[in-house]
């Protein structure tokens, strides 16, 4: 290929090419209606609605027992040697994706004086995964805020 025609290939795909503007043009349209819902989407995400019992499932892991617990806003539960508070409980609006979030703090009275707690934090009924009690013998899940 001769200089000047790679040249001209370079200068042709630096201006985008034939019919690049009018592709440009159909596209801004698009890319507008794209950015307006954007924004509206994302706040809709934050909204959440703080409620007082949150719906846990708790699992005997040695017994394999699966209890389902009512737990009120800062009134423990007790499940075999586990103490379960909820700090916190939320859940999405009806009209999005169904979700809860709870904050809990989770004891073990076999645990040793003065060591942290078996699990406090963030707990998310559709990612339970996502940060989850780490104990031997039982598993909490969250299923729902009311």
């Amino acid at each position: 290929m001769s200089n000047e025609r790679a040249q001209g290939r370079a200068g042709r795909a630096a201006r985008g090419g034939p019919g690049s503007a009018a592709r440009a043009g159909r596209c801004l349209p698009v890319l507008g209606l794209l950015a307006a819902l954007l924004p509206a989407q994302g706040a809709g995400q934050e909204h959440w609605i703080p409620r007082q019992v949150a719906t846990l499932q708790a699992l005997d892991k040695v017994t394999a027992r699966v209890s389902r617990l009512e737990a009120r806003l800062g009134e423990p539960v007790r499940f075999g040697t586990l103490t379960i508070t909820v700090r916190a409980c939320h859940a999405r609006p009806p009209d999005e994706v169904p979700d809860a979030a709870v904050w809990l703090d989770i004891q073990d009275s076999r645990a040793p004086a003065g060591a942290p707690p078996a699990f406090r934090g963030w707990m998310f009924a559709e990612a339970p995964a996502v940060h989850a009690l780490e104990h031997p013998v039982y598993d909490i899940r969250v299923l729902a805020c009311r």
